[in-house]
């Protein structure tokens, strides 16, 4: 696992200097931080953007003036911090715990507007002990919905649909808003469906967490009144990264007493497909017109050259608020760049130059390796396999929430408990056995109706029990599940009772239904046999309980922790707000980095280029360009063109390696 690579040394190098005198000093004696930071960290009260560039220890910055607020007299209670991510705002929680001794609420959005929800949905006709909705439930909904109007689901559409109802509310699109054409006003109808639906469940989904306040705030200006007196100071960490929903929470919040601070960097925008709106940092100063404004432009992380060439190429985009990053670190090495004639010989070149930053005494866990796509992780491995470099693919699905083995995991959950309806509903229905959901509602409410279990209200059921009468082909395939799970429970050896559920539930031939991902999805399910038969051995007297337990804790990232240091591969998006000593950056060419989707369009491919400054500022020591002259794709051999981000990075900066 990568550790000190991913603390971020700028926000350490700060805690050092900063954090010692905290607890026994006074709140002025900030000398030790830069005159910027130490500008941002006692600016307490009005309106403050916070321009911080790359490694420039802004979330400490955030973190730090939460800190002098505290100190300076502020109740800890009138402070709100917010930021995007868990491990952020806990981060951020224990580090003012542990120098001020105070609790302060540092929260995501979506925590927060859950927060508000629970003590004020009843405003606006919900109880306050509603559900949450996760993107499985979304899409039963919706596909319900769909099935009711008669547009039948063509495989993947409900997906269309609830990103089409996500877009539009953390846009805060209301229901009334008129449609542009007849396709948009089926995409509303949908989602005035959808909405009705979960009010009926007093249920929101995610996207309502930041919606519905922003609605009750609106609507409810008493309700708003408190929650403005409540929190009376509010930091905002990476705000370049806020959608229409989560600015115009902030904005309501603190249109009273005008305590906000704001810190973020608009080169590192890069999340508008998320819905994240580079104009709201752009911005401020219209917002706010009397605020002040403090640059962080000394980088803690990264050689001068480095910083200069990504300083370079942001300089080509247009909407952005001018900074000039600067390094104490000295000038370092110049950045490596390598064309290579195909992209198996770019993997061997960077297997290679791993292998030689290893033998020159860096770690595998200070290296890694950055590209645009997951489907260029491929070609990386097999060179990364042959040459027995161990690695981890950080971003994508832990392997214990892949589909198939929660499929799996779904009869396991039944063979051990009879009381689980999800695991039976997932169970009974992959492979399709040709019962419905119209079914298992009946048989849901049944079980309500006779207060039993759901096994033992099928067996009753199926035994003609009950007032529920079936068809008669229903009845045949519930009962051949129940005799299956029955003679699953029979078997006391954890890896026959897997091995038998793969082989007696028909999975792998269901599978093969979806021909383009079976081999991948096979191999998964391998994978979970293998990993029973290694717990089986690691564990005398070990239970399917402890074992399912155990699964539901862990996923794939977990398995690698005790293996010693692991390069790291990742998307560029997956790599923002970490470092690492050595940074590979491939893939760089035309169609591929910049995308293909983002070319003729200007504001695209302006955030493409902050995607590539993003990638360059997370290197410490040394970073590696690389491209290939051709690419193998859809099966032919294509001739590739140099990205024009190569272009735009004077040479003065490069060393080519031939």
């Amino acid at each position: 696992m990568v550790k000190e690579a991913f603390s971020g040394s700028a926000d350490l190098f700060l805690d050092r200097l900063y954090f010692p005198y905290m607890a026994t000093t006074s709140p002025h004696h900030v000398h030790q931080l830069n005159q910027e930071q130490e500008e941002a960290v006692k600016h307490l009260s009005g309106p403050l953007l916070v321009l911080a560039g790359a490694g420039s220890g802004k979330t400490r910055v955030v973190t730090l003036r939460i800190a002098e607020l505290i100190l300076a007299g502020i109740p800890p209670e009138e402070i709100l911090g917010m930021t995007f991510t868990n491990k952020a705002a806990q981060e951020m929680r224990q580090r003012v715990e542990s120098q001020t001794k105070a609790k302060v609420l540092i929260s995501t959005f979506h925590s927060l507007g859950a927060r508000i929800l629970r003590e004020s949905i009843h405003y606006l006709g919900y109880k306050n002990d509603f559900t949450i909705y996760d993107g499985e439930d979304q899409e039963k909904v919706v596909k319900g919905i769909l099935k009711e109007k008669g547009l039948g689901e063509k495989k993947g559409e409900a997906r269309g649909f609830i990103s089409f109802i996500s877009n539009a509310k953390n846009s805060l699109l209301s229901l009334d808003t008129p449609p542009k054409d007849r396709e948009e006003e089926l995409y509303f109808d949908v989602y005035k469906a959808y909405q009705r639906r979960l009010g009926d469940a007093q249920a929101v989904d995610f996207d309502d967490l930041l919606y519905l306040p922003v609605r009750l705030f609106r609507e409810m200006p008493e309700v708003l009144n408190n929650y403005q007196n409540r929190w009376k100071y509010l930091l905002i960490d990476e705000y370049q990264d806020t959608n229409e929903a989560q600015y115009i929470m902030v904005k309501l919040l603190v249109e009273k007493h005008r305590n906000i601070c704001v810190v973020g960097d608009p080169d590192q925008s890069i999340y508008s497909w998320r819905g994240a709106n580079l104009r709201n940092i752009l911005d401020f100063n219209r917002d706010y017109a009397d605020a002040k404004v403090i640059r962080l432009e000394q980088n803690y992380r990264s050689v001068t050259n480095i910083l200069d060439a990504a300083n370079a190429l942001i300089t080509y985009n247009d909407d952005r608020i001018e900074k000039n990053l600067w390094s104490a670190l000295g000038a370092g090495e110049k950045i490596k760049l390598f064309a290579a004639d195909d992209e198996r010989r770019e993997a061997d070149f960077v297997a290679r130059e791993i292998e030689k930053n290893l033998n020159e005494g860096y770690s595998l866990d200070e290296i890694v390796i950055f590209y645009r796509t997951n489907a260029q992780s491929r070609v990386l491995e097999d060179r990364l396999l042959y040459r027995r470099i161990p690695y981890q693919i950080i971003g994508g699905l832990s392997f214990y929430q892949r589909r198939e083995i929660k499929d799996l995991l779904a009869y396991l959950r039944l063979v051990h408990s009879g009381s689980d309806f999800l695991s039976f509903e997932r169970a009974l229905l992959v492979p399709k056995r040709g019962v419905g959901e119209a079914t298992l509602d009946k048989i849901r409410l049944e079980a309500n109706r006779l207060r039993l279990p759901i096994f033992s209200a099928v067996q009753e059921i199926i035994s003609g029990r009950t007032e529920l009468k079936l068809g008669p082909k229903i009845l045949d395939e519930l009962k051949r599940f129940v005799s299956f799970i029955e003679e699953l429970r029979k078997i006391p050896q954890l890896s026959d009772l897997v091995r038998t559920t793969i082989e007696g539930s028909g999975y792998i031939g269901y599978l093969r239904e979806e021909a383009e991902t079976f081999e991948d999805r096979r191999e998964n399910v391998e994978a979970l046999l293998v990993k029973a038969m290694e717990w089986e051995g690691e564990r005398e007297g070990g239970t399917l309980s402890q074992f399912l337990e155990e699964l539901s804790l862990k996923g794939q990232i977990d398995d690698l922790g005790g293996q010693g240091p692991t390069l790291s591969m990742m998307t560029i998006h997956n790599g923002k707000g970490l470092e690492f000593p050595v940074v590979f950056l491939v893939g760089m060419e035309e169609t591929l980095f910049p995308h293909i989707n983002s070319l003729g369009k200007k504001e695209a491919v302006e955030e493409e280029r902050r995607l590539c400054y993003v990638g360059m500022t997370r290197a410490k020591k040394r970073l590696y360009l690389s491209s290939s002259r051709g690419r193998t794709l859809w099966g032919g051999f294509r001739p590739m063109t140099p990205s024009r981000f190569l272009r735009e990075i004077p040479a003065i900066f490069l060393e080519k390696i031939r």
